[in-house]
């Protein structure tokens, strides 16, 4: 019997003995297709070995230092590289260990910076339904993920919540995406007002939506607007990317395709690539030079933050993207993953959109096609599809309450920024025998 406390306590979990590139191999000799990263996490597939040889200098040189103490090289070049591709206004990093630690973290930042600005009023943070930030109580006192929050609800401090922008769900018939755009970022200043502008912190918001809504990108201007919301009110913009940023969706960062910048912007599962735990915080002018200029004490901290070992494995990571232009395969392969995806299930009677852009793409499923009514939430079907990939051995991501935090099922693909055309195929054709297999006669009438 395993000691570990596993995800789910009722099963047992195969061993994952080695990886390479795009596969996982198992303890059984069975291998894997890692088509999602893990959680959108390996964006290089497995065991590169230029990342692995930047971890064994790093070892060989320093392997750990309180930042009390000490810097390193390593979390010195990371940040300059960082900061050097950062969007405009965008001057430090945070380095910490994870995404929820980089929440945590952008928050402190943004309520210290307003306390430091003599606006100790600014306590409200807004997000969105149907986000996800981070397991901490801070991150997920601003999720909207209703099922990750429901449990710890009592212990959550009181954020305030707004519509996502999910075209999909909840444009009107006939109303344009420009319109829907504005429409719903029409529910942030509104939030606002009814708040009081000098009382709201910040806004925080997932670029494209990752794990609870399945690769859902906002309508076109929806973000321009929001920034012209947040600067109209003094409040912060915190951007979430990170399961969307660092490449997953065809730009360095996803904001760069919605022609604007954040305040803070949170970075992590594709930061590192999974070869060691790492996140950071981008940090703007106006939150460090609030800082800076008032105490000049940073009042939070991470045992573990600007670890070096896991600074040069990230830096690894960005070097191997840069040198191999794997963005741009990501737009390319991206493409040709959405388009042999339509062709081979996008007709199918219970899958109701495929949606993304780059390498980070969901499959809704439906029960019905004609009025796109979701599957009841007790069938488990986005289970059904992951058990079932897993028998083909594929590996998706697998979520449910997509539309409302109760109902809906979706699965998200996020294979590595190194897939090549044959790899492509592979993927679909297996995930097409798997929705097959899953959305049997029998479910349908069921449903």
């Amino acid at each position: 019997m395993s000691r570990l406390v596993h995800r789910n306590l009722k099963r047992s979990y195969p061993l994952a003995v080695s990886g390479a590139g795009l596969e996982l191999r198992a303890g059984d000799q069975r291998s894997y297709l890692d088509a999602c990263g893990g959680a959108a996490v390996s964006c290089l597939g497995h065991g590169h070995p230029h990342v692995i040889a930047a971890m064994e200098r790093q070892l060989r040189s320093v392997d750990y230092v309180h930042t009390s103490f000490f810097s390193t090289e390593a979390a010195e070049r990371l940040a300059d590289h960082l900061v050097a591709r950062a969007p405009k206004g965008i001057t430090h990093v945070s380095l910490v260990s994870g995404g929820s630690e980089a929440m945590e973290t952008a928050l402190k930042l943004a309520r210290q910076a307003a306390v430091e600005r003599g606006e100790a009023g600014r306590e409200i943070v807004i997000s969105r339904r149907q986000s996800y930030h981070g397991n901490t109580l801070g991150a997920l006192s601003v999720s909207g993920n209703v099922n990750r929050r429901q449990l710890y609800a009592p212990l959550l401090f009181p954020a305030r919540f707004i519509g996502p922008c999910f075209a999909f769900r909840y444009a009107e018939p006939g109303e344009s995406l420009e319109a829907y755009g504005a429409r719903a970022a029409a529910e942030l200043e509104a939030a606002i007002l009814e708040a009081g502008p000098d009382s709201v912190l910040a806004f925080v918001a997932e670029t494209v939506v990752g794990a609870t809504s399945g690769a859902v990108a906002a309508a076109p201007g929806y973000f321009r607007r929001a920034r012209e919301i947040c600067d109209r009110h003094g409040v912060l913009l915190i951007l979430d990317e990170v399961m969307c940023g660092m490449g997953r969706t065809g730009t360095l960062h996803a904001c760069e395709q919605e022609g604007i910048a954040p305040d803070l912007m949170t970075i992590a599962k594709g930061l590192g690539a999974g070869a060691a735990p790492i996140g950071a915080v981008l940090v703007g002018a106006r939150v460090h030079d609030a800082i800076a200029g008032g105490s000049g004490i940073y009042q939070h901290g991470f045992t573990y933050m600007g670890h070096p070992l896991a600074a040069a494995a990230a830096l690894a990571v960005q070097e191997v993207i840069e040198r191999e232009d794997l963005i741009a395969n990501v737009t390319r392969r991206g493409a040709e993953l959405a388009a042999l995806l339509d062709e081979r299930i996008g007709s199918h009677r219970h899958v109701g959109d495929i949606r993304g852009r780059g390498l980070f793409i969901g499959i809704e499923f439906v029960a019905d096609r004609q009025t796109m009514a979701p599957f009841a939430p007790a069938m488990k079907v986005n289970r059904l599809v992951q058990d079932a990939a897993m028998a083909e051995g594929l590996m998706v991501y697998a979520m449910s309450g997509t539309i409302d935090g109760v109902s809906g099922d979706h699965v998200m693909l996020a294979p590595p920024f190194t897939i090549d055309g044959a790899a492509v195929e592979a993927i679909v054709e297996r995930l097409t025998r798997a929705v097959a297999a899953a959305m049997t006669p029998e479910l349908a009438r069921s449903a």
